[in-house]
């Protein structure tokens, strides 16, 4: 292993299936395609749009914790592991940011992402249109590089994004758990994403898998697998004897958490089946190309948080199928208005850009309940700390639907 830490429904088959299988890979990158352009990226975009998108400053909403934050970012290479998407890359390379609680008023601010990620972004989702990347890699956070820790040791949540998309689409939950007392393990599944800068120069995108003419054998049951195996490889580095991160001591390895959007939520599920070291998982929004093992997941807590429009009972099967293999205490909540990528910050950045967003329920909403049902569920199951939110509707979230089929 090499490390390097820089401050800073089952698978488809036949036709249809396979065309279904095709519109899946590549619907995360087209569900975020004006997310970083203006209102008039559809045509060719003019001089003076280009600069009202310059002048723009974009900013995700402020954690909700008592702590500032930090982020470090990890490189990791797993040296006993072929890359599984381009074999001749070599051994397996993560880029990982870790949040966590931090003392306020040390350290630098953080950006979003690279210049050369959200030029990749802004390449993959807005071909042809004059966006400036530093108006994305520029979007305010909260995160602080270098940040001296505070003392303790904190439960870990690791948090998979969506196919096609950044890690960065979830530092909005990332930041927010950290500011709550855990240390967050962000993971960019290398040729997964829109674009992962690494120390050396390179830009890695997810080119091998979205631009392929036909989806990777075993389709996104095999893309979930691999970062169940990404994941595990994680929180060895994280957990071993000898650390890939210099503030591993904040980390407390018993408690261990997971959530994901998308096909992150269902490696969540199937990184519980294989890992027995996370003890409570969330789905955001994600089908289960992976299913949940019908001898289920050893009694350990799931949340199901997805779209009222998609994944209230009868929408989609794999929810369906899995809800009753879940055999711990488990939640089905649906947001209503809320569309797949309402549990991300692109809606966020979207409308700061001035652009109309799919869905009834407001960006800024919607993240707040994924904040605060998100927490919930690791603050009973990592803390062991009451939480009312999760016992029954709220009138204070009318949103919030909880469904039991």
């Amino acid at each position: 292993m090499r490390r390097e830490t820089q401050p800073a429904r089952q698978t488809p088959t036949g036709r249809r299936g396979r065309a279904r299988l095709a519109r899946l890979l590549i619907a995360p990158l087209l569900a975020g395609l004006t997310v970083t352009v203006t209102a008039g990226a559809t045509q060719a975009a003019s001089p003076t749009a280009a600069a009202a998108v310059s002048g723009v400053q974009l900013q995700l909403p402020r954690p909700t914790g008592p702590h500032a934050v930090g982020r470090d970012i990890l490189r990791l290479v797993d040296e006993h592991r072929k890359d599984p998407w381009v074999p001749e890359a070599g051994a397996r390379q993560l880029m990982v940011s870790m949040y966590y609680p931090a003392r306020s008023g040390t350290g630098g601010p953080a950006p979003y992402m690279t210049v050369e990620e959200a030029r990749s972004l802004v390449q993959r989702k807005a071909q042809g249109a004059d966006v400036p990347a530093e108006t994305v890699s520029g979007t305010r956070t909260y995160a602080h590089t270098r940040a001296r820790p505070i003392g303790g040791r904190f439960p870990l949540v690791v948090l998979s994004p969506g196919l096609g998309l950044p890690r960065a689409s979830l530092t909005g939950l990332a930041e927010d758990l950290a500011s709550r007392d855990y240390v967050v393990a962000l993971v960019d599944h290398t040729y997964e994403s829109s674009g992962t800068s690494f120390p050396d120069g390179r830009m890695l995108t997810c080119a091998p898998i979205c631009d392929r003419p036909k989806p990777p054998e075993g389709g996104l049951e095999a893309i979930t697998k691999s970062r169940t195996k990404d994941v595990s490889f994680v929180l060895d580095q994280l957990t071993g004897r000898h650390p890939a991160w210099r503030h591993a001591r904040m980390i407390a390895p018993k408690r261990i958490g997971m959530a994901g959007h998308s096909v992150g939520g269902d490696a969540s599920a199937a990184t519980m089946a294989a890992d027995k070291r996370v003890r409570a998982g969330a789905n955001l929004d994600g089908t289960f190309n992976a299913p949940v093992p019908a001898i289920g997941l050893g009694k350990r807590a799931f949340l199901l948080m997805g779209s009222q429009s998609d994944h209230s009972p009868g929408k989609d099967h794999t929810w369906d199928r899995d809800w009753a293999h879940l055999d711990g205490w488990k939640r089905w909540l649906t947001l209503a208005g809320s569309v797949h990528d309402s549990f991300t910050d692109l809606p966020i950045l979207k409308k700061q850009l001035g652009m109309p967003g799919p869905g009834e329920l407001s960006p800024q909403r919607a993240l707040e309940l994924t904040r605060a049902y998100v927490g919930a569920l690791f603050d009973l199951h990592l803390k062991g700390e009451k939480q009312p939110l999760l016992d029954a509707a709220s009138p204070a979230n009318p949103e919030v639907a909880f469904q039991n089929p």
